[in-house]
């Protein structure tokens, strides 16, 4: 009968949690480009920010609710859904992208984040299984921990190597639980729930000043601030542009796939080289500077994307130069706004987090 009903209406009601995160907006950029989607956008802007989501709200496809997943999810509470009758179409799609956390100060979040990514990660799973809906979880590659010596590649058989009392457990330890969670409600609860294990990923909307590469080294470059490399000249990481990532949670979406995929760029890139296109693309006066890597720094894998490429034929293919150059120019568009509202940070030196 749910099915019949679903068949009726021209457009999928899709959930996304963490919907004005980094990722999570453009999850919902993408669905409303594609126009065949309403799209729910659930946060509570613990860690994210309205910015990302200003755009969207003059769409009629579009609705936002503030809401801590960590509190049960009824849907029928929030009048601003009416439009969208999911007493009678229900929900189609959901995207789990929320989990608060600082990246630069891990003792910030811990209470939240350990919640979301359970609590709140039930509450999700929940109403996918009241809906009949499939849900796209966003894991991460810190549930493998630190490299085995012998391989610098992480393929989704390895279980890991995690410090659960360390000052980033909270983050790292929910994320494999999450993971745990995932898989009981899709074995004894039929919850279409796959996962995907996302790697260092870039692009705009990033959060400033929160020790993420990138975006402190842009915003560096663009005061003609010294570029600060904790490590040496042949310290490598690895980098997705979002657009790539978002793709990749949409073949997923569609996919049979019952097993978690990595899904993330496997080819290197050494951080000087980074912030030198940085620099060139600006034309910025900035120079690199090299300093010991930072304390409790987590020595980053790269992801074996065999799986992905397999199953749900997905790559990245958006060029490191492009999308350092979209990523600077949104930057630029929103750096007064940015100031404005005091997300405007440039007195700490880029880390070098993803």
């Amino acid at each position: 009968m749910i099915d019949k009903i679903k068949g009726v209406f021209d457009k999928k009601n899709v959930i996304v949690t963490g919907g004005a995160g980094f990722i999570g907006s453009h999850v919902c950029e993408e669905l409303l480009k594609k126009g065949e989607s309403k799209v729910i956008c659930v946060d509570n802007f613990v860690s994210s920010h309205e910015i990302n989501i200003d755009p969207f709200l003059q769409f009629p496809d579009f609705k936002f609710i503030k809401h801590d997943i960590v509190a049960p999810i009824n849907l029928s509470s929030f009048s601003e859904l009416a439009a969208f009758e999911i007493e009678f179409q229900g929900i189609q799609e959901i995207y789990n992208c929320a989990s608060p956390t600082s990246y630069k100060d891990p003792k910030k979040l811990p209470l939240q984040t350990a919640l979301t990514n359970s609590v709140g990660l039930k509450n999700v799973l929940e109403l996918a299984r009241e809906h009949q809906a499939p849900v796209v979880h966003l894991s991460s590659s810190v549930i493998y921990g630190d490299p085995l010596p012998e391989t610098k590649y992480f393929k989704e058989d390895y279980w890991g190597f995690v410090n659960p009392w360390g000052e980033r457990a909270s983050y790292n330890e929910s994320k494999r639980f999450a993971e745990t969670l995932c898989s009981i409600y899709r074995e004894q609860e039929g919850v279409d729930v796959k996962v995907a294990r996302i790697f260092s990923t870039y692009g705009p909307r990033m959060k400033m000043a929160e020790g993420r590469m990138i975006p402190d080294f842009i915003a560096n470059a663009l005061d003609n601030k010294d570029i600060v490399v904790f490590g040496g000249e042949e310290t490598k990481s690895s980098f997705c542009y979002v657009k790539d990532t978002v793709d990749a949670l949409f073949k997923l979406m569609q996919s049979n796939e019952s097993e978690p995929l990595n899904i993330g760029n496997d080819k290197e890139y050494k951080i000087a080289d980074i912030a030198q296109k940085i620099i060139n693309i600006l034309n910025s006066k900035s120079k690199i500077v090299f300093e010991k890597p930072l304390p409790n720094f987590q020595v980053q894998g790269l992801p074996d994307i065999k799986k992905a490429k397999e199953r749900i034929a997905w790559f990245p293919v958006i060029a490191i130069e492009k999308g350092l150059e979209e990523t600077i120019r949104y930057i630029e568009s929103v750096r007064f706004h940015y100031e404005e509202k005091g997300l405007w940070q440039t007195d700490t030196p880029g880390g070098n987090g993803g």
